[in-house]
């Protein structure tokens, strides 16, 4: 039996295609899983480096202080795991994202309101206090990709333990539950926990008439997580990630957007928007920038109700307790990343040069008469 490490994962996903996938044998297929829910198509690694290296740099405008809040509408593909492709991802950038957030800021939270569990990232820093993700996701052990996520799941006995919450969600949830919700939640999660930066995943495949998803939100609920987020003033990191009713993803990632700069948007689409007819009759939204999306066919029976909801958020408030408040944490050194060794030889090669054009001067300077240098 063959043994992968994680670096071989990477190579397989820069040398796959569609011509040679018939090259590996089914145990490498199984071990990544490629396969109907991560297939392999043309441009996979360019695809892979685009979204993931717009993350990085995302970050990088943020800890270089040239952002408040930084976005990448492409990025958020929160399943892939360290070795592993997962649920349509095939590189986790959130990871990768809050990686590099660490090498400045003592704690990070990440805060996921996909349909889906953002069980990729939890699994990736379930090991540390450093690092605390709240993921809000319909859950359906049996029934719904990825089946994990429940209340109890708050991460192993080690220092990560209690910093790992999960928001397990029935069918239908609306607006106002949904807010209600979110804002306890979080609002409880920012006070224990005093992040110094915040990662959001937006996936779009929470709005009611998702194709996958079966929730009842609107464009502006689902907004207003964002407008929550962005009050605190931390570092911002926004982030996009599932969204299967397309007019309705763009709709929304619009909306969120404008929330982020302060802009307002009409409630009817310009007509010169590309593909605009995507969006007229009434099943499209009659060309609205917010039509209704929790009414008709595409609306799920709730299944929430107050006490529901209300265990909910006991549930976060009693692993709270366990946090210490505001943790004291030691920042150990993280070898720096590629840009920053590029920008470490820049300076030692200006400051050699600057230091033979200083040499050159004095001795110009002390040149004598008869071509001889005093010292």
């Amino acid at each position: 039996m063959a043994v992968f490490h994680d670096r071989d994962y990477l190579e397989f996903l820069s040398k796959i295609t569609p011509e040679n996938i018939t090259t590996y044998d089914a145990e490498v297929h199984k071990r990544f899983n490629i396969g109907e829910d991560c297939p392999v198509f043309d441009g996979l690694w360019d695809y892979c480096s685009l979204y993931s290296g717009a993350t990085i740099d995302a970050v990088r405008k943020l800890t270089n202080s040239q952002s408040d809040i930084a976005i990448n509408w492409t990025g958020g593909l929160h399943h892939a795991k360290k070795g592993q492709a997962s649920g349509f991802c095939y590189v986790n950038d959130i990871v990768l994202a809050i990686i590099e957030l660490l090498r400045f800021h003592q704690r990070v939270l990440y805060i996921d309101i996909d349909v889906h569990h953002g069980d990729g990232v939890e699994q990736a820093f379930q090991s540390t206090n450093r690092v605390m993700t709240v993921s809000f996701h319909k859950y359906e052990p049996e029934g719904f990709f990825p089946g994990t996520g429940a209340a109890d799941e708050t991460g192993p006995d080690n220092a990560g333990k209690h910093h790992s919450l999960n928001v397990p969600l029935k069918d239908g949830i609306d607006d106002q539950q949904y807010v209600y919700l979110f804002d306890a939640i979080i609002g409880r999660v920012v006070a224990s926990f005093r992040p110094a930066a915040i990662v959001l995943q937006c996936g779009a495949d929470s709005l009611g008439g998702d194709r996958l998803g079966k929730f009842n939100l609107n464009i502006k609920a689902h907004g207003h997580c964002v407008e929550f987020v962005k009050r605190y003033g931390l570092p911002l990191l926004i982030l996009g990630g599932g969204g299967y009713t397309a007019r309705n993803v763009a709709r929304l990632w619009c909306h969120e957007t404008a929330i982020c700069v302060g802009a307002k948007l009409n409630e009817q689409l310009p007509q010169h928007i590309p593909y605009r007819q995507r969006f007229e009759g009434a099943k499209n939204g009659n060309g609205k920038m917010y039509p209704v999306l929790d009414t008709g066919i595409t609306r799920h029976e709730n299944e929430h109700d107050p006490t529901y909801l209300g265990s909910l958020i006991q549930n976060v408030a009693e692993n709270l307790k366990y946090l210490e408040f505001a943790p004291s944490v030691q920042m150990n050194r993280i070898p720096p990343g590629l840009s920053d060794l590029n920008e470490q030889l820049d300076r030692e090669v200006a400051e050699e040069l600057e230091a033979e054009e200083k040499e050159r001067k004095r001795k110009e300077v002390n040149l004598g008469g008869r071509g001889e240098h005093r010292f």
